[in-house]
């Protein structure tokens, strides 16, 4: 079956008001209930109440982290031959998505201090977690580069695809992808709210 990411918008005050040790099992709870349906785009809860979590599912990846993963790798391979304002605008937004590799990479947890140590070998770790301030700066960098962004589709040919068959194929895919990231982080900072990435 491989990795699958749910990628949530979140009240953050609301989840802070949340007993430490419940908040991650809430999280599971309420986006399994939200995003149980939806193929493609958002899904918000379907009651009349302030919703707090939302759900996005990202076009064409089935909910596999492997397109997220393959972005980043094509990312590597191009980004030296993308424009400078895009190559630093774009290692910004995608640094924090965990979609930018590290010449020392990180294999911790993210720490929001939201989520108490659990050494059970059940829980598995968040794979994103970005507070309110986090999406304000993610939405910056963004708008930075989306304008930019049709300018690697002919170096993503010569130095990125992939190929028939495989995720991140060719540009269109990647760039599909990342507009997908800059829905959700314009989406959830007009809100104020953080976005959480969770295993499942």
């Amino acid at each position: 079956m491989g990795l699958s990411i749910t990628a949530l918008a979140v009240d953050w005050s609301r989840l802070e008001g949340i007993p430490a040790d419940e908040r991650l099992g809430r999280l599971y709870d309420d986006s399994f209930e939200v995003g149980e349906d939806v193929e493609e785009g958002w899904a918000w809860p379907a009651s009349t109440g302030e919703p707090w979590c939302a759900v996005y599912e990202f076009a064409g990846t089935l909910g596999s982290y492997k397109p997220h993963f393959w972005a980043g790798e094509a990312w590597d391979d191009v980004r030296e031959f993308a424009d400078p304002v895009l190559r630093d605008a774009l290692d910004g937004f995608l640094r924090p998505l965990g979609l930018r590799r590290e010449e020392e990479p990180d294999d911790t947890e993210p720490d929001t201090g939201l989520f108490p140590g659990d050494a059970e070998p059940w829980r598995p770790e968040l794979l994103l977690a970005c507070p309110p301030g986090t999406v304000t700066e993610l939405a910056r960098h963004w708008a930075r580069a989306a304008p930019l962004l049709d300018g690697l589709r002919e170096p993503f040919g010569v130095h990125a695809a992939r190929g028939p068959g495989k995720w991140i194929s060719d540009y269109a895919e990647f760039a599909t992808l990342l507009r997908g990231w800059g829905e959700v982080v314009e989406t959830t900072g007009r809100r104020a709210w953080g976005v959480i990435g969770l295993p499942c």
